[in-house]
């Protein structure tokens, strides 16, 4: 996630120099892994002899974000979330960004993951004339070899500023977009809650509520990926957008493809720290130069909250994973307290409903992830040598694997599979149970789940390029059924990237002897849906045909919703008490 990218001239490097006041930094202690703030080079640069070209200047007309620009911000975000756009350039250039038509011709956006939340506030504080701050130096509590991952958390040891040092020196929006690019990665999101070592973190955990839970809020998942909510709905779903290395910008529903994990890795919710600038002087035009920018500690926080690690209960859990999560009375798992704790009024699982929603969902991802492969095929990874060892792993690295592999993205799309198929099961004994919470009015919930998949997944087609070009589709069923065959691998042909098997599937497929044997060998890492960033792979072929240690799992889990049905059936009483409405 971390990377430079070239710009034409020297423009950019002069922007740099003056965009940025890099605020004191903490010395991070030795030994440990840490990410030092982007430099400028050295330059040491006049603002007399370098003016930011006009489109691009950073005016700081206000010196602290309101309540009113914190809802402007939310809406911002709301309205990229329900735009169709498909990639984060796309989206900003987009009509329903209506910040879009005050950019410089030849602005190019770019944000993966951990850039997305940072370049959606930068470009609205640049926007809105307001004071922006970002965490540039990270460290790790104790030792770690990769930050992203870190076990114990991470520190900030260093912040930068994006201010206007003197009058008329005004910051570049885009250099400092390009700056988060090169410098933000998610062990920005990686800390405890109430962490006191270093300076503070850009964000802060909140409590599990409607109101603290918001178009704006980011979504933390220590295995690597962030997301940013973009809706609430009323019945409790949590709607995020995320991006990609490709620059690609997808969308889903929160669920248990975000795990939770021990509090110093800083799972879940969290919202941007308020800021202002303070010592600042306003100049004749009545924009603000100088000063510094303060955040506000946790103490300030109305709605900071740690428990979302330890739970609602007293005495407090001493582990996260002994955490009860209990509402009215009754103890919930920990994404069923979530929706309902942000939900207006008492949730009621409709299963046609529910299940016809993440069926849907289900075919988006897929499309996603056909997108996400047709890039890969541009770049021409496919026609390369295949590497003779496995990156060190395969989750979390850099370069063209972390652009264009999808071991992350498929691992979260067979998490997805399996909830459907155990929400199924859900559905079904909480149909026995005659549980209030069941909002089934029909007298054959097996039939009726059974026909209302069948409607959505026969809805669905999914269309991938082969290798001479030709469009291929599969249904929902079959992308189903391939599922744990679909290579993550970008050395692959797209045939053995959706899991071929057929002769005459895989005739189109150039992929000769050793690439063949490298996707049968990486079967048992396609078995597991972990993300084992811990994990030392860089497996050689020899290593995975002997299943060495973490190397993956014999067997896949089971995502096949129609024999859960029929495992089901005997759950499921006779007759069900009309308790609201099923309609799609």
């Amino acid at each position: 996630m971390m990377r430079l990218r070239k710009w034409q001239g020297a423009t950019f490097a002069l922007a740099l120099a003056c965009a940025f006041t890099p605020a004191e930094a903490d010395t991070p202690d030795a030994g440990t892994a840490a990410m030092a703030p982007v430099a400028s080079g050295a330059e040491t640069i006049d603002p007399a002899y370098y003016q930011t070209p006009e489109g691009f200047r950073w005016r700081i007309t206000k010196t602290a974000w309101s309540q009113s620009d914190e809802r402007a911000f939310g809406d911002f975000v709301k309205a990229i979330g329900e735009s169709r756009c498909r990639t984060f350039d796309e989206c900003l250039k987009g009509p329903h960004n209506i910040y879009r038509a005050s950019d410089p011709r030849g602005m190019f956006f770019y944000a993966d993951c951990a850039d997305l939340p940072y370049a959606l506030r930068a470009y609205f504080a640049w926007k809105n004339g307001l004071p922006f701050s970002y965490a540039s130096g990270v460290a790790a509590v104790g030792r770690s070899r990769d930050l992203r991952y870190s076990r114990h958390g991470n520190y900030v040891y260093a912040r930068t500023d994006v201010l206007v040092r003197q009058e008329g020196a005004y910051p570049n929006g885009r250099s400092v977009l390009n700056a988060i690019n090169n410098v933000v990665s998610s062990a920005m999101f990686r800390f405890a809650p109430g962490a006191t070592r270093g300076k503070l973190f850009d964000f802060y955990p909140v409590e599990i509520s409607r109101e603290a839970i918001r178009p704006g809020t980011v979504i933390y998942d220590p295995n690597g990926h962030v997301a940013v909510v973009y809706k609430v709905e009323d019945d409790g779903r949590i709607l995020f957008i995320d991006s990609h290395p490709d620059n690609s910008l997808t969308r889903g529903s929160y669920g248990k493809r975000f795990v939770r994990a021990s509090a110093p890795m800083g799972a879940g919710f969290k919202n941007w720290r308020p800021s202002k600038l303070v010592g600042a002087a306003q100049g004749a035009d009545g924009t603000w130069h100088g000063g510094r920018i303060e955040l506000a500690p946790d103490s300030a926080l109305a709605d900071w909250s740690d428990e979302q690690f330890f739970g609602t209960e007293r005495p407090r859990a001493k582990q996260w994973m002994g955490a009860r999560f209990v509402y009215k009375g009754e103890a919930l798992d920990y994404y069923d307290y979530v929706r309902q704790a942000v939900a207006k009024g008492d949730v009621a699982y409709d299963p046609i409903k529910e299940t016809r929603l993440m069926v849907r969902e289900l075919c988006d991802d897929l499309h996603y992830r056909a997108q996400s492969i047709d890039i890969a095929v541009k770049a021409g990874l496919n026609t390369r040598a295949q590497p003779a060892r496995l990156p060190d792993n395969i989750y979390g690295t850099s370069g063209d694997w972390e652009t264009y592999s999808t071991p992350s993205r498929d691992a979260r799309l067979k998490t997805s599979f399996v909830e459907l198929r155990d929400r199924t099961l859900q559905f079904l004994e909480m149909a026995k149970a005659d549980d209030p919470k069941l909002a089934y009015d029909g007298q054959d919930l097996p039939r009726d789940l059974t026909a209302a998949y069948r409607e959505e997944a026969e809805a669905c087609t999914v269309i991938y390029t082969a290798s001479n070009g030709e469009a291929r589709r599969l249904t929902f069923e079959e992308a189903r059924a391939r599922l744990f065959d679909f290579s993550f691998d970008p050395y692959h042909c797209p045939e053995l990237r959706w899991g071929a098997s057929d002769a005459n599937e895989l005739r189109t497929c150039p992929d000769g002897q050793t690439k063949r044997a490298w996707y049968d060998a990486q079967q048992r890492l396609r078995n597991q849906m972990d993300r084992t960033y811990d994990v030392r792979m860089g497996f050689s072929l020899a290593d995975l045909r002997a299943g060495v240690p973490g190397s993956g799992r014999d067997a896949p889990p089971e995502t096949d919703m129609l024999s859960a049905i029929e495992e089901g059936k005997g759950m499921e009483p006779a007759a069900t008490r009309p308790r609201g409405s099923n309609a799609p």
